[in-house]
């Protein structure tokens, strides 16, 4: 409750701004990184050169937070399976 009572102290304008440095944190640690793990995961063995040339510069654009959802992403492959 006092965190609240603090919050609505802030000027509103601050609220926005903050509201947006939120939402770009996460655009850019959480959402973008899971859509790029999905992306590699799928077109791993397909992609041509320029896609994975572009795939490359995307993980070093977003390595952060492909850093941050490594721990909980498993792309192993699965191998093959025994007959």
């Amino acid at each position: 409750m006092s965190f609240f009572r603090h919050l609505g102290l802030v000027p509103m304008e601050s609220q926005l701004i903050l509201l947006e440095y939120s939402s770009l944190g996460i655009l850019y640690l959480i959402i973008v990184p899971f859509i790029l793990y999905g992306w590699m995961n799928n077109r791993w063995y397909v992609m041509g050169k320029f896609e994975r040339l572009g795939i490359y510069g995307l993980v070093f654009l977003f390595f952060p937070g492909l850093i941050i959802l490594s721990p909980f992403i498993n792309l192993r492959l699965r191998g093959q399976s025994e007959a």
